[in-house]
């Protein structure tokens, strides 16, 4: 994907990338954001930046959307030196933001490392992306470029390309030397995490944007936006769009706003998945004037997740695009519960015969018992993302799914998916 033309007061992240996009120098970063202010170095970490970050009400912009000064404070409290880890896996197949910000900026990135660990008190870090990503070599050249006087290691460490392997506790425990697989929680990663300390986990555009809070201050941070969700957020937009790329919005924009940044759709839709495979989706008409905060999201059952968009064309068959994501995540989980290793390949076969018109009362049982049974049984999310969004398809396009099943053809249900997946599983979660 390449960068959109955002409104020029929403070009926080993005402002200064040349174009075509290609990496911001140690100068260029520079001349363009100026040096880091002075942050205190304290093994305790750095009380007045937590207190900052807690006052901008800035979030994480990894799925969650959890207080980032919170999560700061915990850590900083804990028992024993934390470890910083910057997150940029971007596990879902149709996001891209992350890969631009290391790959256009990753100086901001860096940045942002640095000061979360001077927040916490960490003397060690690790920033994490998926094996062969391009992203790896950009963060590299640019550690490369920074000065070497600093009191921070900070390591570039590639995982295994699995959809789970992103999760936060999978990070860790390969970080530990384990498999890239989520574990049980607790404890928690900022109870005990990294070599068993206390573990401050991040999304690299969270980390970002503190690296310009830091500069900036409260005020500026807090002046786009709205009062409870303030700032901005990298959207990556896909499907059928005139201009599909990552692009950088205020919170509490429409999503009929960004799609118009994004030079509109070039077909009528069926609708729009928000969030990614772990958001929902949504019919065109209430996503027009729906704002892309978490609040209003989760209002709607799903959420922001990796900030994602895809505009789905209504020359599809949203059952089928449901059971061929459905298929995927089955296969992407970590195989090692119940949920995921007897639910979701369920579901995703129930789909698919719903999809192909193959449907009876057994069939319609089983989704009506599966549904329920695995949300909220997994060892981590995965099942719970992945039923949300099925889950949704069947809310959304209710009279699409009474004809499935009263066997009305569907020519689009024989097509090939266009929703993306990713790569067929590595041989190894090593």
């Amino acid at each position: 994907m390449t960068e959109t033309s955002p409104p020029a007061a929403s070009r926080r992240l993005l402002a200064g990338i040349p174009t075509p996009a290609q990496p911001v120098s140690w100068d260029a970063h520079l001349a363009q954001h100026g040096p880091l202010p002075p942050t205190s170095q304290h093994r305790g970490g750095d009380t007045r930046l937590i207190e900052m970050v807690e006052s901008s009400g800035l979030v994480g912009h990894g799925g969650a959307g959890f207080p980032t000064g919170r999560k700061m404070r915990t850590v900083a409290a804990g028992r024993g030196r934390p470890i910083v880890v910057a997150n940029g896996m971007e596990g879902e197949p149709a996001a891209a933001k992350d890969a631009m910000l290391l790959g256009t900026t990753p100086h901001l990135v860096l940045d942002g490392i640095e000061l979360a660990a001077s927040a916490v008190g960490a003397d060690r870090s690790h920033l994490v992306v998926h094996r062969g990503s391009p992203a790896a070599a950009s963060a590299r050249a640019a550690l490369a470029e920074r000065p070497t006087q600093r009191r921070l290691e900070i390591t570039i460490d590639e995982l295994p390309d699995h959809y789970v392997a992103s999760e936060e506790s999978a990070l860790v425990h390969w970080l530990n030397g384990g498999d890239a697989k989520p574990l049980y929680v607790p404890p928690r990663p900022f109870e005990r995490g990294v070599a068993g300390r206390p573990t401050l986990i991040n999304n690299v555009e969270t980390l970002a944007h503190l690296a310009l809070l830091a500069r900036h201050g409260v005020d500026w941070f807090r002046s786009v936006g709205t009062d409870t969700e303030p700032g901005t957020l990298l959207v990556s937009v896909s499907g059928s769009i005139q201009h599909p790329g990552v692009t950088e919005v205020p919170f509490g924009t429409t999503v009929g706003e960004l799609l118009h940044t994004a030079g509109g759709p070039t077909q009528p839709l069926a609708g729009l998945i928000v969030g990614g495979y772990f958001g929902t989706w949504i019919d065109p008409e209430t996503a027009t004037s729906l704002p892309l905060t978490h609040a209003a999201l989760r209002a709607e059952g799903g959420g922001l997740g990796a900030g994602i968009v895809i505009a789905v064309p209504a020359t599809t068959c949203p059952v089928a695009e449901t059971a061929h994501v459905m298929a995927y995540l089955a296969a992407q989980s970590a195989a090692q519960c119940g949920p995921c290793v007897k639910g979701l390949p369920a579901i995703a076969g129930v789909l698919t015969d719903l999809a192909h018109g193959n449907w009876n009362q057994q069939r319609d049982d089983a989704l009506s018992r599966w549904l329920p049974l695995v949300a909220g049984r997994g060892a981590c999310r995965h099942p719970d993302g992945a039923v949300r969004f099925a889950a949704s398809m069947l809310r959304v396009f209710t009279d699409h799914v009474t004809d499935h099943k009263q066997g009305v053809a569907c020519p689009a249900a024989a097509a090939a998916p266009t929703l993306p997946t990713g790569p067929a599983l590595s041989p190894t979660w090593r």
